[in-house]
């Protein structure tokens, strides 16, 4: 039998030294899950349109972490900050630190819809449907409210123009529902290619990042379907807490986040607490 063949019959050993080693379940909580699983889908080159709270710590976590080379701005105009402290909404002026330019809200939209920029925006909402269309303007009718929201901001040009969003949401049956109370944001609308026949020539939500897991979007149907549970969350857990009929059938367990990770989080991007609490 030749060496190869033995070596490779050997269990396999130690990771290397400098291998990135998972945090110990229980030591993390599940905003900083939310923060490094956002972040594992940003991809060097990734032009991201951040709001503040979670959305800020995953883009930092991309930009420290995954994707050295993506660039962060606001929606005041703040283009590339340092973010050596943390803001604590976009008015805030630490987004303008150490930026490489500093503009205002036409040219921030005007990145947005850059065709030659892969644009990805970090959105939050009240609700979300199967299609990932967003509610953050009212609970009940639009005339007489439950509750009323802030509204759209700036969520709707955002996630009509870039090339992609991503979601930030607390999972419950009152969030994720069959039919929205209000259309704020355009999501796939109504599966398929409805997006692209409504008139809109890109984007369209490429994950949901809740606290119990990540949900991405069928190719074909648009559908939302369950892509990663994290660690001690079951997949039915997340259906049941979901108000509409959830594939879960591909889903797998996500990976904890690793010391590395959450070093930066809670070290380099927010040692005050200001956003983990």
């Amino acid at each position: 039998m030749s060496d190869h063949s033995d070596s490779a019959a050997r269990p396999a050993g130690p990771p290397a030294p400098d291998a990135p080693q998972p945090a110990a379940p229980g030591t993390y909580s599940a905003r900083e899950m939310m923060a490094v699983a956002a972040g594992r889908l940003i991809k060097d080159g990734d032009v991201l349109f951040a709001g503040t709270g979670v959305a800020m710590l995953a883009a930092a976590v991309a930009k420290r972490v995954h994707a050295p080379r993506a660039i962060v701005f606001f929606e005041t105009g703040g283009i590339d900050p340092t973010l050596t402290e943390l803001p604590l909404a976009v008015a805030d002026p630490r987004v303008m630190d150490g930026t490489a330019m500093n503009s205002g809200l036409i040219e921030s939209f005007s990145i947005v819809a850059h065709r030659k920029l892969h644009t990805i925006a970090f959105l939050g909402a009240a609700q979300i449907d199967r299609y990932g269309n967003l509610n953050s303007t009212c609970i009940g009718d639009y005339r007489a409210p439950k509750v009323r929201f802030s509204g759209s901001g700036g969520a709707c040009d955002a996630g009509s123009l870039a090339s992609a969003f991503i979601v930030f949401m607390q999972h419950g049956r009152r969030k994720f529902v069959e039919t929205l109370d209000y259309l704020t944001t355009p999501g796939w609308l109504a599966g398929g290619d409805s997006r692209r026949r409504a008139g809109y020539a890109r984007g369209g939500p490429l994950a949901v990042v809740t606290d119990l897991g990540v949900l991405e979007f069928a190719p074909d149907t648009h559908e939302m379907y369950l892509h990663q549970h994290y660690a001690g969350v079951g997949p039915e857990q997340i259906a049941e807490n979901t108000g509409f009929e959830l594939d879960i059938s591909r889903a797998t367990e996500a990976a904890p986040p690793t010391e590395h990770e959450l070093r930066i989080i809670r070290h380099d991007v927010d040692p005050q607490r200001l956003i983990l609490g």
